[in-house]
């Protein structure tokens, strides 16, 4: 459902009417997962590298890690929307810990190829788990929130979607210093162990009955869509490309393998940008007022990927010519994750500002299909245009991706009357 009116800020009385419970134990057992992705992330890519894994082999463990996150966003909307979003929820921590506990077990002695194939299987399941937790989380903010407040549902899911990335870059240091200190294996039990009470808390707390439809969602659901949560999940799918086509892998395996940075610093590196980039998602609804924006639409999102894609561009041609590559990531990087985050946050709020609140959650599923789908091909982008071409070719990968989001972003829907966040 299409709003038309704008972004006031929350008031005392709005607050009162969140559901803070449900949404403290969501937002906790989002926290617990996220920490354990961020983590794992680090420490799948820096332990296989050390083993002399190429980065195409290396993006190819990630493969089914996305795959799996499309099918997953799509079913477990419809599962949600079904079934309600506790199941979803509990599920996709209970499939991770099985994960963490699959790759722990992973035997030293076994060829390259079959550790491959393992490897990949347990990031299957991971990213099952990911989008499970993130789909159910997402879509329980829709419906703690009251009806009709957009300034208190920006700021929620703002403060949802920021913190979580906060932590998945205390995830990321997480997974360094973990395979620094205590090995792959170690590492992977306690975390293993963390995550399982998360999963116990919130069983014991979380009530039963959010997010079921008022009736049985038909599976035909899936694909009948309004042409705005259309338009805005093929955005989505391109700026999610964008970044990964080099911050996946590319990003990574230059700064250790070019700029000679060791895991804990490159592991601290990722922390710092993604804590930095989580605290703008979570402050952009004041961010863009203070900017002198009216509300936050399609036009909103596409003047800032606009802005995305020359940063990108910059860092680009700095790459071609090889200068002063340290200090370029580190600006250029910050820049970005400043832009990308607004950009996200944009794009967070819309999903929901579009979706009705017993479709929400398989709107959300279909929307994060296409943020997997867009990660997918970031991925494998960007072991293959690192083999070829270095960081440059995944910048200028990530350029095109930027263009083809601003551009689908014309048909993004754009409010008629226009007012004021407050």
């Amino acid at each position: 459902m299409i709003t038309n009116q704008s972004l006031p800020v929350m008031t005392e009385a709005e607050t009162n009417r969140v559901d803070l419970k449900s949404y403290a134990l969501v937002t906790a057992a989002y926290w617990g997962f996220t920490l354990t992705d961020g983590a794992l992330r680090m420490l799948v890519l820096l332990y296989f590298n050390t083993l002399g894994y190429s980065p195409l082999e290396v993006a190819a463990l990630f493969v089914l890690y996305e795959f799996f996150g499309m099918v997953t966003n799509l079913l477990g909307g419809w599962l949600g929307a079904r079934f309600g979003l506790k199941l979803t929820l509990f599920s996709g921590l209970a499939i991770q810990i099985g994960a963490l506990g699959m790759l722990a077990l992973l035997p030293s002695t076994w060829p390259q190829w079959a550790a491959i194939a393992y490897v990949m299987s347990s990031q299957a399941l991971s990213g099952i788990a990911k989008d499970l937790t993130k789909m159910s989380s997402k879509s329980a903010i829709k419906l703690v929130t009251p009806a009709n407040a957009q300034g208190a549902l920006f700021k929620w899911v703002a403060i949802l979607t920021g913190s979580k990335n906060a932590l998945k870059g205390v995830g990321f240091f997480l997974g360094g210093a973990l395979l620094a200190t205590m090995g792959f294996a170690g590492s992977l039990w306690v975390m293993a162990v963390g995550l399982s009470f998360v999963l116990l808390l919130s069983v014991l707390f979380l009530k039963r009955d959010m997010g079921k439809s008022k009736s049985k969602a038909p599976f035909k659901q899936l694909f009948s869509k309004t042409p705005a949560i259309n338009v805005l999940s093929a955005a989505r799918f391109f700026l999610f490309c964008a970044r990964d086509v080099w911050f996946v892998v590319g990003l990574p395996l230059y700064l250790g393998t070019v700029l000679g940075w060791n895991f804990t610093n490159i592991g601290a590196f990722f922390a710092c940008w993604i804590i930095g980039y989580g605290l703008v998602q979570a402050a952009a609804p004041t961010f863009l007022q203070r900017g002198g924006a009216a509300t936050a639409d399609g036009a909103t999102s596409q003047r800032w990927v606009l802005i995305l894609m020359l940063v990108t561009a910059a860092i680009a041609l700095f790459a071609m010519v090889d200068w002063q590559m340290g200090w370029v990531l580190i600006i250029g990087l910050g820049l970005f994750g400043v832009i990308f985050a607004l950009n996200s946050a944009i794009h967070s709020f819309l999903i929901l500002d579009y979706s009705d609140g017993d479709k929400v959650a398989l709107n959300v599923g279909f929307y994060y299909m296409a943020n997997a789908g867009g990660r997918l091909l970031g991925t494998i982008a960007s072991g293959l245009l690192y083999l070829w071409f270095g960081l440059a070719g995944c910048l200028w990968g990530a350029v095109i991706c930027l263009l083809l989001t601003w551009l689908i972003s014309f048909r993004l829907p754009r409010h008629p009357q226009v007012g004021r966040f407050s």
